[in-house]
Parts: C-alpha cells; sequence; structure tokens
C-alpha cells in the first residue's frame, strides 16, 4: 500500500526526483519586482510594495485594515498585546498546532491555556471550549469593562487564540459567540490559511484581530513575513505605527509615543509578496485540484483522506492523510522519507513539551489521537 502511495505523489508532481513537502513557486514577476527595490535602492523597510501588499491583502480578504510584519509570530505577538495579554494572564488555545502560537503567548507574559480541538478541522473544539469556561471562568466587573477571570488560579484569561489548522478553518463564528459571552477577545491564528473561506468569509477576520504567515513554505511567501488583518481602522492604524518603533512623523526629529517594534516588513520582501499575491487565484486553484486528486486516491484505500470541513473552502495549505495507528504512521513516514518523498508528522502536542508541561491542559483526547495518526504530504502548487 505504501508504495502505491508513493507511486501516486510521484506521477502527480511527475518527478522521480526529491519531492519536498511544500515548495515556493515563483512563476510571476519576482524578479522584476525584486529588481526594482535593487535599482531604486528602497529594499528595507520603506518603499512601495509594502502599502501594495498591505492592499492586496486587505482586499483579498476583505479585512479593513491589513499591516504587514516581519513574520508571523511578530504578528501574533503584537496583535495579542493590543487585546490587553501581559504578565500573568492566560489565553487559551489549542495543544495541536505548531509552537509559534505558544510562543507568542508567552512573550507577552501570559500563560497557554490548551483546550481539545475538532475532529474534522484539527481546530479548536467550540463544545470544549464552553465546558472549560463554564467550570473555570468567572466575570468580573471593571469599571466600566467586564473581563473574565480563572476561579481557580485568579488570573485574567486574556484572549482566545483558535488555530486554522493546515488551512482548514475551524468553526470560528461559536468560539467567537462563546467568547463574547465571557467577554474574552479572540485573535485568530490564520497564519496557514490565507485563501480559506469559512461561510464565505475569509479567516481571519472574525475575530477583533487575525494574523497571516508568509513564511517559505506558506500558499504564497515573501521569504519571511506576515500580516496582522483587523476592522478597527483606528485599531490597525495604531498597530502600524507600533511596527515602526512609534516614531512620530516628522521631516528630520527622531520622537516617539509608546513602547514600539521593529516589526516591518522589508520591502524586498514585500515585493516577494506583491508578485505571489498576482498569481494567488492559479496558486490555490492548483492546490484544489492536487486535494481532489488526493481525495479520489485515498477513497479506495485504507487511509483516511482529511477533507474541507462543513461550511468551508479551504487552501489546502498541507494535505493530511489519517493513519490507523502511530506504528502505522510512523512505518509510513519512514518509508516514504527514505524513498525521496517528504511527508512529516504533526507536531508535537504543546502540553507535551517541557516548556508548557506545567501549563493547563484539559481533557486532551482528540488532539492525541490525530497526532498520533496524522501524516502531511507533498502539497507544492503546480503552476507555471
Amino acid at each position: 500500500m505504501y508504495n502505491k502511495v508513493i507511486e501516486f505523489i510521484r506521477a502527480l508532481y511527475q518527478s522521480k526526483d526529491f519531492i519536498p513537502l511544500h515548495a515556493p513557486v515563483f512563476a510571476g514577476n519576482e524578479k522584476l519586482y525584486l529588481e526594482d527595490c535593487i535599482d531604486t535602492t528602497f529594499v528595507s523597510s520603506v518603499g512601495k510594495y509594502v502599502d501594495q501588499l498591505e492592499k492586496i491583502v486587505q482586499e483579498y480578504t476583505g479585512a479593513k485594515k491589513a499591516i504587514a510584519t516581519v513574520n508571523g509570530t511578530n504578528a501574533l505577538h503584537l496583535a495579542l498585546l493590543q487585546v490587553g495579554a501581559g504578565k500573568n494572564d492566560e489565553i487559551i488555545t489549542q495543544p495541536f498546532t505548531f509552537i509559534a502560537t505558544a510562543n507568542a503567548i508567552v512573550y507577552t507574559g501570559a500563560k497557554p491555556v490548551f483546550i481539545d480541538i475538532d475532529r474534522s478541522n484539527l481546530g479548536l473544539s467550540p463544545e470544549k471550549l464552553k465546558d472549560w469556561l463554564s467550570k473555570n471562568a468567572k466575570l468580573v466587573s471593571e469599571g466600566k469593562s467586564t473581563a473574565c477571570y480563572n476561579k481557580v488560579t485568579k488570573k485574567k484569561i486574556a484572549a482566545i487564540v483558535p488555530m486554522h489548522t493546515f488551512g482548514h478553518p475551524c468553526r470560528i463564528d461559536e468560539i467567537i459567540k462563546i467568547a463574547d459571552e465571557y467577554c474574552i477577545p479572540v485573535v485568530e491564528d490564520a497564519a496557514e490559511s490565507l485563501g480559506s473561506f469559512y461561510k464565505n468569509k475569509h479567516t481571519g477576520t472574525y475575530g477583533k484581530l487575525g494574523v497571516l504567515s508568509f513564511n517559505g513554505n506558506k500558499t504564497i511567501t515573501t521569504g519571511g513575513g506576515g500580516m496582522i488583518l483587523t476592522n478597527d481602522l483606528k485599531l490597525g492604524a495604531h498597530i502600524k505605527h507600533l511596527t515602526t518603533q512609534a516614531k512620530i512623523p516628522h521631516p528630520f526629529e527622531y520622537d516617539h509615543d509608546f513602547i514600539g517594534y521593529n516589526y516591518r516588513m522589508p520591502n524586498l520582501n514585500a515585493a516577494l509578496g506583491v508578485a505571489q499575491m498576482e498569481n494567488l487565484t492559479k496558486i490555490l486553484s492548483s492546490k484544489r485540484l492536487i486535494a481532489q486528486k488526493y481525495k479520489l486516491f485515498f477513497k479506495n484505500q485504507e487511509i483516511q483522506f482529511l477533507d474541507e470541513p462543513e461550511y468551508s473552502k479551504s487552501n489546502f495549505w498541507l494535505n493530511s492523510v489519517i493513519l490507523a495507528n502511530k506504528t502505522e504512521r510512523d512505518a509510513f513516514l519512514k518509508f516514504s522519507n527514505e524513498n525521496g518523498v517528504m511527508t512529516r508528522p504533526a507536531w508535537k502536542l504543546m502540553h507535551e513539551l517541557q516548556m508548557f508541561k506545567d501549563c493547563i491542559s484539559n481533557d486532551i483526547v482528540i488532539a492525541k489521537e490525530i497526532s498520533d495518526k496524522l501524516v502531511n504530504l507533498p502539497s507544492s502548487s503546480l503552476i507555471n
């Protein structure tokens, strides 16, 4: 059976050479725009391509404001700070995620609280979230506002960070509804889901803030880079200001009005991103076609293909399959990689990592099962 899978992937990518998990494809104006940056000397944090990329992503996602950053982790860190996360707070997220999600939480001084995931979309489970909050959370009046606190630890629950895993949207509307009941802001980790929609609305635009990643292995890339999305124009303008070290505009004076961050995306990276965004429709169409071919192939195999969830249009950033058990998973990983086809397991669960072992983790059953069985398959787009 493993031989059949490898033969299918080689036929799909028409290659007898090494097949990577997800390689960037440069089939447009990338070189032209990069040369323009060099010719004009605008290679750093000032340049027209930063503004262009923000505008293109803003229009594509439907967000009212998009702010380019140096990477997705910095974007999430800054977003969490803007919803009030800080020292000794708690932030709810899922254990089935890339470590950047948990790291960004810790950067604020807060600690993650890990809640289990849905089987169908690998994102934070609304049912498990509601159950945990009903048992552990209480609302406290703080002047003109209301905050949510953990009854046991006495710490403020500053945010909820659901993730759209491998580009599959979670049930974000239900999560938002629960969060609103408990007065907790939602910051969407949409790092992997550019081009994914839930109920016809782009991921990252449901919460108070959302973040995208343009790392080298994402659907499109800027080499390294990220983006913060928001529908709050005032907050968006403030975040943009903070990414520039909070420097007050002036012809020559250096004056700053907040603790700022050097989180600006360089013009070189943005130029690459603008060229990539021009081909996004082709890239997404290619990835959807690849996913459909995987789906048809695995329909008659003893391996389950992870299809897009209900009410969703996934970007199929990474195509995933579920094997029978951990032994089968490890055997397939070993066989495929030894035969020149790059496959990868899911991440080790966050609450199992040494630095997060003392964090609250509630009834992690589905995430453990999926982590033991899931394999990601080659998912690069095929455009020329």
